[in-house]
Parts: structure tokens; sequence; C-alpha cells
């Protein structure tokens, strides 16, 4: 396809897929839950954590998780006491169990003691100026890490730019948290990152997909690779690359290249 083809194709898979539908079966479901603020962060970071694998089961264990809540995280996280904790010590999502848990409720509990939203986690470690959100993902992973005591094994499910992974999960958080249109998928409630700063989250499906269409040449799909296909989506839009994610994703799950 010529560039301005590709474009308009993809332009038209945007709007196809970023649409009230797709929610149902995507983990984006589980903030969708929730209109306080603080509870879409939450039950948002959860399932972006979790999105690894089935959706169906991400979706499942993130509600799971939420119920044991009470569907009221942020006044868990923020007032739980020791009993309240021990409703969480079975619960298990593959790789992540109760140790990893209570070390996340921990920094949560930390985080908005002091701060009214999670987005400062991110935007205190980023310039305005910015090209991307990398320097806030370097900075959160240092700040999440930053409490005492912290499990080794709890490392491996935050992600981060210096260890060379796509930061997939994060990625696809923070496209929930700040990108903001019409269509009522993404939340577009953070307002001091900007869309054109977002990376596009990158896994296999995406991978496939960009590289079929060009806009993706590196064959490890790692950090390097997010940012080169971002850059080439910004081609496409410079002010909102991340939305063909919708794209880039629906076509890859559904091995359709047109």
């Amino acid at each position: 396809m010529k560039p301005l083809s590709l474009k308009k194709f993809l332009d038209m898979k945007v709007d196809e897929y970023n649409q009230p539908s797709f929610i149902k079966n995507d983990p984006v479901s589980v903030p969708h839950l929730f209109t306080k603020k603080q509870d879409i962060e939450i039950a948002g970071f959860f399932a972006a954590i979790f999105a690894w694998g089935n959706r169906t089961t991400t979706i499942q264990k993130s509600t799971q998780l939420m119920e044991l809540m009470e569907m009221k995280p942020h006044e868990f996280c923020v007032h739980h006491d020791v009993n309240n904790l021990k409703r969480l010590l079975e619960f298990k999502h593959r790789t992540f169990n109760a140790t990893d848990l209570l070390y996340f409720i921990e920094f949560l509990k930390f985080h908005y003691s002091k701060n009214n939203s999670l987005e400062p986690a991110f935007t205190k470690w980023m310039d305005k100026k910015d090209p991307t959100v990398e320097n806030g993902l370097r900075g959160f992973h240092q700040y999440f890490f930053s409490l005492q005591d912290v499990p080794l094994r709890t490392k491996k499910h935050v992600a981060a730019p210096e260890r060379n992974s796509t930061c997939k999960r994060l990625n696809m958080f923070l496209r929930w948290m700040v990108r903001k249109d019409n269509k009522g998928v993404d939340f577009g409630i953070w307002k001091n990152i900007s869309p054109l700063q977002l990376i596009c989250p990158i896994d296999v499906h995406v991978a496939r997909t960009a590289r079929h269409f060009n806009l993706l040449r590196r064959k490890q799909t790692d950090w390097s690779a997010a940012l080169e296909l971002t850059s080439n989506l910004r081609e496409l839009d410079k002010d909102d690359p991340v939305k063909y994610d919708f794209a880039l994703f629906g076509l890859g799950v559904m091995k359709k290249f047109g």
C-alpha cells in the first residue's frame, strides 16, 4: 500500500474497532465498571498488569480482585486493615500471587496517601517537552519499587525500558488513561501527558500486523521496536499516533490484513 492509502485503510479500521462494542471482550472493560477516578485508575492498573495470555481470563481475574475489594478499590487500598488483606491471600493469576498483590496494595496505599491520582507517579519524572513517556516509565519503575522490603519476585511484573521490555501493559494502561475521544473506550482522565507522547502497546498481534504493513522492520519485539513503530505511526497522525493500536491489534487478532 502507498502511505496515503495505508493511512486511509488504518483510519477506517480504527473507526471499526474503537467502539463501545470493543469494550466487553477487552481488559479495558474492568475500569469501565467504575466512575470514581481513583477506582478507574486502580482497576485499570491491575487489568493492564494482568493482561497477558487469554483476555477472557484477564477480565475474570481482574474482576475477581475488584470483588475481593468490595468494588471499592481506592477505599480498600487506602483504608484496608489486616483482616481485609486476609481475603486476598488465595488470589493468584498465572505467576502473580498474593506476595505480589500485597506489595502492589502497599504501594498504592503509600502513593494515594500523598496524591489524589496515580498520574503523578508517571508525570513527576517527565517534562512537558519530552517526546515520549519513556522518562515517565523509567521513573515509575524506580518509584514503584522504592518502598522497603520489596519482594524480589514482584519486580518481574512491572516492566521498564531499561530492561528492553516493550512495556506493552503499562503503555496500554497509559493509553486508557490519556487518550480522549468521543468513542467511549479510552478514558482521557489524565491531562498532564499528551496523547502524542504515548508509545504504542506492542505484542505479537500488533507486531505481526505492523511488519505486514512495513510499519516495523526490527525483528525483535522489544523497546526499540515499540519506539520504531510509534515513530512510524506519527507519520500517519502526529497528534494521536496510538489510536492505531485499535487497528493493529484488531487486525492482528483477526489475522485480517486487508
